[in-house]
Formats: structure tokens, sequence, C-alpha cells
């Protein structure tokens, strides 16, 4: 079950944490993992050599989801070489955190540019190769604060909660294609983005989640290779949240 073998998947932000272990889950089961990296080239080698070395197929592609002419000319790149495009997993993202009132308007910019209109555009240019093949799977990678919000989050809750208002209206546009579009919601997973938290303020986040411990990255990946998989033909337009009961 959940084979993607002859599937070629492209992981933005492919290169760490929740999007490094998405590519090599994705790869493990038989998939050509694009990993798609901004600045951190080594880092995305070292995922796609450690995809060769286990057997697995992979290479890397950089650009960056913010810049909507270098993400359409990335994409249209692989799908020249490969000849086809079968998932995307629009999980590039970054986290700028902050209370409202101390917001600036430059790093509302920076969270919509990459978060939100990145991913929608990944998923614009990837659907006309999808819309050929008349099949096709987009992953979109919300979180727990886009249903539940959180103090010092309202931009970046803001573009995950979007991903998900466009998960379900792009699933509805694309249906009659066998396209399917989806949201998963990580809770607290342990990454580099949660490392950087005080040790009080993870241990108070803790006391929260009724499993008792954070999430690892190899979870969420768990969820993208099912919902990249045949076995969810017909899951479209739904949000897969993966939190340890956090929110329920």
């Amino acid at each position: 079950m959940f084979r993607l073998d002859d599937k070629v998947a492209l992981v933005t932000g492919g290169s760490r944490g929740i999007g490094r272990a998405c590519s090599i889950a994705l790869a493990r089961q038989g998939a050509t993992v694009i990993v798609n990296y901004v600045r951190g080239e080594a880092a995305a080698k070292e995922v796609a050599e450690a995809i060769t070395a286990a057997g697995g197929k992979a290479e890397i592609s950089g650009f960056d989801v913010a810049d909507t002419a270098a993400a359409e000319a990335g994409i249209e790149s692989i799908v020249k070489r490969h000849g086809k495009i079968d998932v995307l997993v629009a999980n590039a993202g970054i986290a700028v955190d902050g209370l409202l009132l101390r917001m600036k308007d430059e790093d509302l910019d920076k969270l919509v540019s990459t978060n939100l209109r990145g991913a929608i555009m990944c998923a614009r240019a990837s659907t006309k190769a999808m819309m050929r093949a008349k099949k096709g799977r987009i992953i979109f990678m919300s979180s727990i604060v886009a249903e539940m919000g959180n103090a010092g989050q309202t931009a970046y809750a803001a573009t995950k909660a979007g991903l998900i208002g466009a998960a379900k209206s792009i699933a509805r546009e694309y249906a009659s294609r066998n396209i399917t579009v989806n949201c998963i919601a990580p809770g607290f997973i342990d990454t580099e983005m949660t490392d950087a938290m005080p040790a009080a303020a993870k241990e108070q986040m803790l006391k929260t989640i009724p499993l008792g411990r954070t999430g690892k990255a190899d979870e969420i990946a768990a969820a993208c290779v099912y919902l990249a998989s045949d076995e969810a033909a017909y899951v479209t337009g739904q949000v897969l949240r993966v939190n340890g009961g956090m929110y329920v």
C-alpha cells in the first residue's frame, strides 16, 4: 500500500525539517523526488544523496517560491525533464512572530509572499501538467495555528489559514480532472523552528497536548505519503490534523 512508483514529486522547502522528512518518505515509497531549496543547497544535496544512497531517486532544484517567475520556470524545467509532475508538496514556509501592534509591514509581506502566495503559485504552475495527465496530488502544509490561532502569530496563522481556503477552492476546481488538493495541519513538531523556542515555552506547550509529547517530522511525512498515494484518491478538500490531540 501507499506505493508511489513512477511518480514525480516536488517538495518545496525540502532540504530540512518537515520538508526533508517528506522528501525521504516519498522516495522510500518509490517516487522520484525533487528537493527544492532557496539558500540551503548543501542541505538539499545531502537529502538527495541520502535518498540515492538508500536506492531511491532524487535531484535538487533551487528557486524561491516567493518569486513567481522563478517558481514557474523551476516547475516548467522539472516537467520538461520528467515529462510530468504527479505530486506537489507545498511545504516551503517562514515564521516571523510578534504581537500585532509590533508587526512590521515588511514581515507581513514576506509571510504572505512565501507561505501563501508562493504555495498557490506553485499549485497553479503544477496543475498545467496535472491537467494534461488528468491526475495529480497537491498537498499544502498548513498548521494547527491556522484553526486555533496563537498569540503573537497573527500573520503566520493568517497565511496558514489561507492555505486551507485555497485548498478547498482548488479541490473543487480540479476534481473533474482527478486532481486532489488537501492540507496537512501539523501540531507542535520537533524541527529547527521549534528548537529555537525557550525551554519554559516548550514545557508550557507540552501541557496542552493530550498525548504528552511533541510530534516527529516523520509522522507528518507519513500523512504526506498517504495523501500522495492512490489510496487517498477519494480524499480532497480536507485538512488532515497531525497534532497529538492538541486541537480537535
